[in-house]
Order: structure tokens, then C-alpha cells, then sequence
């Protein structure tokens, strides 16, 4: 049976969900390392991941994830 649903995504669409998928693994993956670190008392280690230079770069790196994102769902929507 033959549908209708077309399933040529566009590229920078399939980008976009592939970095989104990978910063957020990227972020629970620091977030499992800070919980550990800090449960077996490796306070220098909790406090490098806790510096908040590496934080602006993640909050960095998420906001322009999202306008990729945000641009890729406008350009698809025109199609």
C-alpha cells in the first residue's frame, strides 16, 4: 500500500536532531561524572566540573544548537 508521507528530511534538519542528541548525552554523561566524583569524595575532580567557564561554553554550545534547530524546523515547514 502506497501513503503519502514523504520522507526526505532535509540535511540541516538531520544535524540538528543528531547535536541536539549528542549534547544532551554529552550533558548527563558530566552531570553521572559529577555525581560520582562527589559520592567518592574526588572533590578536585567536582570542582573542574563544576567551574563555570565550562558551563557558559556548554550553555554556548546549547544555544546555538537550539537556533540551528530553530532555523532546520523553519526551512522545513517551508517545504
Amino acid at each position: 500500500m502506497k501513503s503519502n508521507f514523504k520522507d526526505d528530511q532535509n540535511l540541516l534538519f538531520k544535524w540538528a536532531s543528531r547535536g541536539l542528541k549528542y549534547f544532551l548525552l554529552t550533558v548527563l554523561g558530566f552531570v553521572i561524572a559529577c555525581v560520582v566524583s562527589h559520592s567518592f569524595g574526588a572533590a578536585s575532580l567536582t570542582a573542574m566540573l563544576l567551574s563555570p567557564s565550562l558551563w557558559i561554553w556548554f550553555f554556548r554550545i546549547g544555544v546555538f544548537l537550539f537556533c540551528v534547530f530553530a532555523i532546520a524546523v523553519v526551512i522545513e515547514s517551508w517545504s
